[in-house]
C-alpha cells in the first residue's frame, strides 16, 4: 500500500522499518521539525528524520498540520492509509481522513489503559504486571479510536523503560504489518475499546525524577525503573546530582535519605533500597561499588 509514516523518536523507528522491508510504498515521511540541543544548542533532526533520510524517503517538518496549506499537501499524497507512531502532533480531522484507509495508530500500551504521552514509565511505576501495544484507527480523540489489534508482553520486577521501550518498538512495528495486511485483505475490524479501565499517562513534568526518600522501597524500586535509563532517577550529595538506574530492594531502618551502611543502603519510609548502578553527572554509569572507591560514603551521610 501507499504509506504515509508519521513518527518523531527512537521508538518509531523500528515500525518504519518493518513497513519498508514487507514492500510497503513509503511516500512520504512526517516528523517534529529539528529542535535545538546539546550543549551548543545547534539543531538535531529527530531520530525519524536521521533515518528517513538515509533511507531516501522524502521528509516534511510542518510545525502544525492545522493550516490549509499543510492538510492540502497531505491529502495530495493519495494515501491509501497513514501510520502514525510517537508523532507528537494532533491530527486534525481532514488529515485523519484523508488516506482511504484512515490513520493508524501504534500506541505503547493495552488500550483504554495509559492513554496520553507517557504509557511506559506509568506503567512501570504504576507496578503493572503487563502492558503491550495497541493498533488502533484514529479519531479525533486522545488515544480514544477503536482497536484492530493487540498483544500483551509481561513486566518484571526487574524491567526498566529502556528494556520496556525496546520490546515495545519491536511489537509495535510486527503488529503494525500484520494489522496492514489484514485491512488491506478486508479481514480485520475494528472493536470499539472497553468502556471501564481508563488511565491517562501524564507527560513526565520536569524535576519529577527526582527520589523522595519518605516513600516506601518498592515504589522507589519501580520509580527508579520507570526512569532507567533515560531520564534517570536522582538525588542529591554534596552539592551534586546522583543518577540512579538500578536498585535492590532490601530490609533497613531509619530516617528516610540516611545512608545505613557502607554499601550504599539508604533508608526509606518503609524498607531501604540498596543502590547498584549509579551515574554522576557527565560521567558513564557504574556500579556502587566503583563510585564508592572515588567517593566514600560513610553510614549516616543523608541523600536529598
Amino acid at each position: 500500500m501507499r504509506i504515509a509514516f508519521l513518527g518523531t523518536p527512537d521508538f518509531s523507528v523500528p515500525a518504519l522499518d518493518a513497513l519498508r522491508a514487507t514492500g510497503h510504498e513509503v511516500a512520504c515521511v512526517y516528523t517534529q521539525p529539528p529542535r535545538p540541543a546539546g550543549r551548543g544548542q545547534s539543531e538535531r533532526r529527530s531520530p525519524v528524520h536521521e533515518h528517513a533520510d538515509a533511507a531516501g524517503i522524502p521528509v516534511r517538518t510542518p510545525a502544525t498540520l492545522r493550516e490549509e496549506e499543510a492538510q492540502a499537501e497531505f491529502a495530495a499524497l493519495n494515501l491509501d492509509v497513514a501510520v502514525v507512531v510517537a508523532y507528537g502532533l494532533i491530527l486534525p480531522q481532514p488529515v485523519l481522513d484523508a488516506p482511504r484507509l484512515g490513520c493508524i495508530n501504534i500506541h505503547a500500551s493495552l488500550l483504554p489503559r495509559w492513554r496520553g504521552a507517557a504509557p511506559i514509565q506509568r506503567a512501570i511505576q504504576a507496578g503493572d504486571a503487563e502492558t503491550g501495544v495497541t493498533i488502533m484507527q484514529m479519531d479525533a480523540g486522545l488515544d480514544t479510536g477503536p482497536e484492530l489489534l493487540r498483544e500483551a508482553i509481561p513486566i518484571t520486577s526487574q524491567t526498566n523503560a529502556g528494556m520496556l521501550h525496546d520490546a515495545l518498538a519491536a511489537l509495535g512495528g510486527r503488529l503494525i504489518v500484520e494489522a496492514l495486511a489484514g485491512l488491506e485483505a478486508g479481514t480485520l475490524n475494528a472493536v470499539a475499546q472497553p468502556d471501564t479501565g481508563e488511565t491517562y499517562a501524564a507527560k513526565i513534568a520536569r524535576g519529577e525524577e527526582r527520589i523522595d526518600w519518605a516513600q516506601p522501597a518498592t515504589v522507589l524500586d519501580r520509580h527508579v525503573r520507570a526512569f532507567a535509563p533515560w531520564p534517570g532517577a536522582w538525588f542529591e550529595h554534596d552539592g551534586e546530582r546522583i543518577k540512579v538506574l538500578a536498585v535492590d530492594v532490601v530490609a533497613g531502618h531509619g530516617k528516610p535519605g540516611v545512608v545505613l551502611d557502607d554499601a550504599l543502603t539508604v533508608a526509606c519510609g518503609e524498607g531501604g533500597l540498596r543502590l547498584v548502578t549509579v551515574q554522576r553527572a557527565g560521567k558513564a554509569a557504574m556500579a556502587a561499588a566503583d563510585y564508592l572507591r572515588g567517593r566514600p560514603v560513610a553510614a549516616g551521610a543523608v541523600f536529598t
